[in-house]
């Protein structure tokens, strides 16, 4: 009688230590293979360990702004204001997707990445000093799924479930054990507190300064025109140094932010010595823009600092929700109306590549013909599917850069007739007489020498455009909605594309207001692909779906692509020391000290001119 509970004590011990075999608990998780750093690590490499806290700079923005709340999709949120806030989880700069414990001091995951569970540090406090609890963690999920960007819902779509385990424990469930990158994403989330919150309405904008567990506080501001932050020294990440991935890391004792109006007047501030950092964007301002005394003399440093990021998709979208641009012969022929080789020589200085790829710069992008590997998950689609992506390798148009383009043209020309449109009388219309028009929409008048030409070509197709400039805020509501024809958009990328994707490209985001589908893309097969790249067993096949998508983007002529530089192009006045070692992956601004001696220096001079 004794034996039969012993024989199922030990069947149950077996099961217990099979299940707990199964179980993860770790510093760091990666999203495939191994962390580069290991539980003992005190630092990454891409920091010093002479960084100085300390010192005063100033940056800049554009426009203005009306909230110190970034997560809604309401109001312009201010610049800098993501230094107040802390996330589980945080990224390192030299992995292509790795988190390391933040506000949770370990990481407990099972094989199959069905759930995770975070234990927070005892020592993570609030601004006013409260503990961080594992309250403060399911109130931030649950609001922000419910109130927040409507980002969070597609990011985060597929966790069922957030529970509180115990004052220090949280854990997520989620829908599928298939969507392996959820471990990863769910500690990005920024953690707010609820005791904070909770009595406010989260979807209102406000100017109430708000309480963070970040390395930084909001000093003073003026309303929409400057925001200045000062560095918490009894921040609770400095204590001892508890958190490796944030050693050598935010080191400026106070960063304000100005606003301008625009790029040109930022410029002459920055020249001018109002602004301590400057990101140039116009290769004709990078190339003639800085022949100055101040460069000459090497009190400005101007640097092209390379990167080995995926630079994504810069290009003219256009909004397929419009009935001009539903027909992809139509957009097809509106790209050969872009000579990239003229406008890259006259107005660019050569200094960029013509982007081929959504993951441009990156092992992600396709190119040839598609591999065995692709053909897999794009042949049981083949009777959906552009047929060039199975027999042709994609390209742009290409040009000799003289500027005459009438081979071009006169292609654009046979594609507009396939699909409807006419030329009478020098304008472009279709079947019911209805002209060809349609605005391009920007926010920096910086690009309108590039769009014009283009749309000089687009006049001789028959095509009306016009070009409207408006400011950054009436820009982002305009295209929150999807109130334009056609704008200059950026698709950032990551090297571990995954549940983003959905907010890009997926069918249900194209009618949700705030998500990134600007195009209005509802294309079935990408739905399915972004469902298999969400859910792909390791890195060698995240990519292979990921150059198969990257295809059917690329052949259904949702944008037409423009051009990428693969640098970092910087100026700054020489108040700044860096870590020798350069992250891969960002700029890494936030390992950059400020030198006192440097800074009394500079100001010295500049105080005199």
């Amino acid at each position: 009688m004794k034996t039969l509970p012993t024989a199922i004590t030990v069947f149950i011990l077996l099961i217990a230590q099979n299940l707990i075999a199964k179980t993860n608990i770790s510093h760091a998780i990666a999203m495939h293979g191994e962390p580069k750093y290991d539980q003992n690590f005190l630092s990454v490499e891409y920091v010093s360990n002479n960084a100085e806290k300390g010192g005063n700079i100033v940056r800049s923005a554009i426009g203005t702004y009306d909230t110190f709340n970034p997560f809604t999709l309401k109001g312009t949120s201010a610049a800098g204001i993501g230094l107040l806030y802390e996330s589980l989880t945080v990224g390192s700069s030299d992995e292509a997707f790795t988190e390391y414990g933040l506000l949770a001091k370990s990481i407990e995951w099972p094989d199959d990445r069905s759930w995770v569970t975070f234990t927070l540090r005892d020592e993570a406090k609030w601004h006013d000093g409260k503990k961080i609890t594992s309250d403060d963690v399911v109130w931030t999920f649950n609001t922000l799924m419910e109130k927040g960007h409507p980002f969070y819902k597609y990011y985060y779509g597929d966790v069922s479930e957030v529970i509180k385990i115990t004052e220090n424990k949280v854990k997520f469930v989620f829908a599928t054990n298939t969507n392996k990158e959820l471990v990863l994403i769910v500690g990005q989330l920024p953690v707010l507190p609820k005791h904070y919150w909770e009595n406010k309405n989260f979807e209102e904008t406000t100017l109430d300064v708000p309480i963070g567990s970040g390395p930084y506080k909001v000093k003073s501001f003026d309303a929409g025109r400057s925001i200045t932050y000062e560095l918490d020294m009894n921040y609770w990440g400095f204590k001892n140094n508890i958190v490796p991935i944030k050693v050598g890391k935010d080191n400026i004792g106070n960063i304000r932010y100005d606003y301008y109006k625009d790029r040109g007047v930022e410029r002459e501030a920055f020249k001018s010595g109002e602004i301590d950092f400057f990101s140039e964007n116009t290769s004709k301002e990078w190339a003639t823009g800085y022949d100055i005394d101040a460069v000459t003399e090497g009190l400005i440093k101007k640097e092209l600092i390379p990167h080995e990021n995926p630079q994504g998709m810069q290009a003219f979208a256009f909004n397929t929700r419009k009935n001009i641009f539903a027909d992809k012969r139509v957009r097809k022929a509106l790209s050969f109306a872009f000579d990239f080789e003229w406008t890259n020589k006259n107005l660019f200085y050569d200094a960029y590549k013509r982007t081929d790829s959504f993951f441009e710069n990156s092992e992600l992008a396709s190119s040839g013909l598609p591999s065995q590997a692709e053909l897999a998950y794009l042949n049981p689609y083949i009777d959906q599917l552009p047929k060039e992506i199975f027999n042709e390798e994609y390209s742009n148009p290409k040009t000799d850069g003289s500027g005459f383009i009438r081979n071009e043209l006169q292609e654009a020309t046979k594609l507009l007739q396939e699909a409807g449109w006419k030329l009478r009388d020098g304008r472009l219309e279709n079947s019911n007489g209805e002209p060809f028009e349609f605005e391009i929409l920007l926010v920096s008048p910086a690009f309108e020498r590039i769009v014009l030409p283009f749309i000089d070509n687009l006049e001789k197709l028959g095509i009306n455009a016009s070009l409207r400039t408006i400011d950054s805020s009436q820009y982002q509501k305009r295209i929150e909605s999807f109130d334009f024809d056609m704008v200059v958009f950026t698709f950032s990328q990551s090297l571990s594309p995954g549940n983003e994707q959905r907010n890009f490209w997926s069918s249900g985001a194209a009618d949700t207001n705030g998500s990134r589908n600007i195009i209005g893309i509802k294309n079935k097969v990408v739905d399915l692909l972004i469902e298999n790249l969400i859910n792909a067993k390791d890195r060698e096949d995240l990519i292979t779906i990921t150059r198969a998508l990257d295809r059917i983007l690329l052949w259904n002529y949702y944008v037409i692509p423009q051009w990428h530089i693969s640098a970092y192009r910087v100026l700054y006045w020489d108040m700044f020391d860096q870590p020798k070692q350069k992250p891969k992956y960002s700029l890494g601004f936030d390992t950059w000290w400020v030198n006192q001696n440097k800074f009394n220096f500079i100001n010295s001079q500049r105080s005199t001119n």
